[in-house]
């Protein structure tokens, strides 16, 4: 008789004992900051294609790009960073300029590279967003132009095995969810 009350005391005790108050004012309190990555543009030119095209204006593309502008994005970006990388191996001198655009097509962020004919180093460049220049020319802009001038002559080969400009360029955010 002693241990049918002993025992239910005893399960009774051990199930109040391991029930803790819950705090649901946890939620409130969490911050979430993931830091995302992903590339922006690539583009890629042999250079026979710059000895083809007369003049100095190589190339010239405006290209749509709504990803910063998206709410989703926009209504939580931190700050940042765009990664360029330009790599020439080919005969040319050339300048190249990235503008970010906004919905009206106003300039509202420019980058110039001066690159230099092979053999060169990879050109490199981290520019901040947020902690450096505003963080609203990333959220404002719709598009971004590329213009790539060529400095040098339409003749001249690079000794180079395969030569070619090759412009790249990434980002890398911290977005707050909560």
């Amino acid at each position: 008789m002693k241990n049918k009350i002993l025992l239910p005391a005893f399960f009774l005790l051990a199930l109040y004992s391991c029930i803790e108050r819950q705090n649901f004012d946890q939620y409130d309190d969490l911050e979430i900051v993931p830091t995302i990555e992903a590339s922006i543009l690539y583009l890629e030119s042999p250079e026979r294609l710059l000895n083809e095209i007369p003049g100095q204006n190589f190339y010239s593309q405006d290209f749509n790009f709504d990803g910063f502008s998206v709410d989703a994005f926009s209504d939580r970006v931190l700050d940042g960073f765009i990664f360029y990388e330009i790599e020439n191996t080919t005969s040319k001198e050339m300048e190249a300029t990235v503008e970010f655009l906004d919905e009206g097509g106003n300039t509202i962020d420019t980058q110039y590279f001066h690159i230099d004919p092979a053999p060169t180093s990879l050109l490199q460049l981290q520019v901040a967003y947020g902690t450096g220049r505003s963080i609203e020319i990333i959220k404002n802009t719709s598009s971004i132009q590329v213009s790539v001038l060529n400095l040098g002559d339409n003749n001249s080969v690079s000794n180079l095995p395969d030569p070619k400009i090759i412009f790249r360029s990434s980002g890398k955010f911290r977005l707050r969810l909560k």
